[in-house]
């Protein structure tokens, strides 16, 4: 089974972050929260969201994709979190999944991992980082090799489906979406 952590930090998008968790662990994926301390989280709305562990301990385990929710300040969180940097950077290194929706694709631009690919992010983050080697795409959701970002939380059941099937398979990603009776979908 696929393992997913989903790093939350303080003001993060709640409906983010929820969605992310919530839709993954109806497609039968392993999913782990975690704070980056052992505080509540208070995202950014001020929903508090209780992690299912800290990042040092989730940091022991082994995971298949990283999932960024956006958010403000959250992103500037993570962005500044040289733990979250790291572990970027070798999921990247290994080959596995790292994924960004709203403003978090930034993060995955501060570690490098944007570098000639093609991305999006909610308006005013990458699109304004001046980064020439990123082709910058207005589409919900972008997929390029290992690396999925996404523009905000209008977007997030759309980029939360792709990430069920990159992990695991279209009639999985079908199943759950079926089961949200999203207009025109059912």
């Amino acid at each position: 089974m696929p393992k997913v952590l989903v790093p939350l930090a303080q003001g993060c998008e709640e409906v983010e972050a929820v969605t992310i968790i919530d839709l993954l662990r109806r497609a039968k994926i392993e999913v782990v929260s975690a704070g980056l301390d052992d505080q509540p989280v208070t995202a950014s709305r001020g929903v508090r969201l209780i992690a299912d562990t800290t990042l040092d301990v989730a940091l022991e385990q082994e995971f298949d994709m990283i999932v960024l929710p956006g958010g403000m300040p959250g992103m500037t969180h993570l962005k500044n979190d040289p733990r979250i940097i790291a572990l970027l950077q070798k999921m990247a290194r290994e080959g596995k999944y790292t994924c960004a929706i709203c403003a978090a694709p930034a993060v995955l631009a501060e570690a490098g991992l944007l570098a000639g690919k093609s991305a999006t992010s909610y308006p005013g983050f990458v699109d304004k980082m001046n980064l020439p080697t990123v082709a910058y795409k207005n589409d919900p959701v972008v997929r390029d090799g290992k690396v999925i970002t996404s523009r905000g939380p209008g977007t997030v059941m759309d980029f939360t489906l792709e990430l069920i099937e990159v992990l695991a398979g279209k009639a999985q990603r079908d199943e759950v979406e079926a089961g949200l009776q999203r207009p025109g979908k059912f």
